[in-house]
């Protein structure tokens, strides 16, 4: 006798032929709504017994979508794993067309998952060769960056200028407010501190000298490219990332459209004009807010002013803004770099943007120590 499975849209019929042959009979839609009320029933049945001959019939069938040709291959691999045979009878040849894309081999050769741990040499070795990995396609982007960014000046009208004052717009005058803020607050508590040290020496005066030195020669670039990272760089690897899970960055390649020239070179080019003036208005409201501190302890402006710019010359101001010039590029860089290498998956956007924000301050702080060991070496 045979065993019978009927549900709204379809009727299995399990027809065993002595202990060697199983026929499998189905009739109707084998569809997202009806395959999952006789699947265990029909697995369940194939696996009962070694059967050495299981026969599907499927011409009774009216309509299968992949869930139901994911209970065929199902069947298929079961026998294929044991090396018996299935014969699949009566498939209509546009869903037979659809079966065969499945190979069943795929699915019975999956290595086995290695779940053995990992010493600790072995951890270090992965995580080597895994940096080594990427700074090297760091470098290589790099160097495409400086590639597209000559081929722009030779040709100023393959630029898309529309995108890089867009860009400007959102990076540079949006991020204005924090900016200046940040600034204000940084420099209010640098000299509120200074102030109560050198208070005990009475040479509170001198605080003046130390936020102007400090401003213009490290903070203000330093935490201008900080802030311009974590704001900026953050939105450009989301961006791009958010194209890259959508497809779109293998449209723009399929129209004979290169993805870093079309995307990066814009964001750079914006990133190298911004961060120099968004580091002057930062190291400007930190100056305000030292003056607000110094005129709170009874000195006059122009002896701040005074104080701030006779410690200063052209070479302090000059390997400032240098610093900016060059940790915009690779704030802008290793963000666009980290949105172009975005995985798949829901997280992917969320991991490249972490990344490059990570990645972007890393760099920023590496940087400024080959520039310490430069200046110091040229005397600045």
């Amino acid at each position: 006798m045979g065993q019978s499975v009927n549900s709204k849209s379809v009727s299995m019929t399990m027809i065993p032929a002595g202990d060697r042959s199983l026929t499998i009979r189905l009739i109707g839609r084998l569809d997202a709504f009806s395959t999952g009320s006789i699947w265990r029933e029909a697995v369940d049945g194939v696996k009962a017994r070694g059967w050495e001959d299981v026969v599907v019939e499927a011409d009774g069938l009216d309509y299968i979508d992949g869930t139901g040709i994911g209970l065929l291959v199902q069947l298929r691999t079961i026998q294929t794993e044991r090396g018996n045979r299935i014969d699949i009878k009566g498939l209509r040849p546009e869903f037979k067309r659809l079966l065969d894309m499945f190979d069943p081999s795929f699915f019975t050769n999956i290595p086995p998952e290695n779940t053995e741990k990992k010493r600790f040499l072995e951890k270090i070795g992965y995580a080597s060769a895994e940096l080594f990995s990427d700074m090297k396609s760091l470098v290589s982007f790099v160097g495409e960056i400086f590639s597209a960014l000559s081929f722009a000046l030779k040709k100023p009208s393959q630029v898309r200028w529309k995108d890089v004052y867009l860009v400007s717009e959102k990076a540079g005058i949006d991020a204005l407010p924090i900016i200046i803020l940040i600034g204000f607050l940084m420099g209010l508590i640098m000299s509120f501190q200074s102030a109560l040290t050198l208070e005990r020496f009475g040479a509170e005066l001198f605080v003046a000298n130390l936020l102007g030195l400090s401003m213009f020669r490290e903070l203000g670039p330093l935490m201008t490219s900080i802030l311009f990272a974590s704001r900026s760089g953050s939105a450009f690897a989301a961006e791009i990332g958010t194209m890259k899970v959508n497809d779109e960055l293998k449209a723009i390649s399929t129209m004979g459209i290169n993805p870093v020239s079309f995307l990066a070179v814009p964001r750079v080019i914006a990133a190298l004009s911004m961060t120099p003036l968004l580091t002057l208005f930062f190291i400007f409201s930190s100056l305000i807010g030292g003056a607000v501190v110094m005129l709170s302890m009874g000195y006059p402006l122009t002896a701040y002013i005074s104080r701030v710019f006779s410690s200063l010359n052209i070479s302090d101001f000059l390997g400032g803004m240098l610093k900016a010039v060059i940790f915009s590029i690779f704030v802008a860089g290793i963000a666009c770099h980290r949105g172009l290498m975005t995985g798949t998956g829901a997280s992917a956007v969320g991991e490249s943007t972490t990344s490059a924000v990570v990645s972007g301050i890393i760099l920023i702080a590496v940087v400024d120590g080959v520039f310490a060991v430069i200046y110091y070496c040229l005397g600045i």
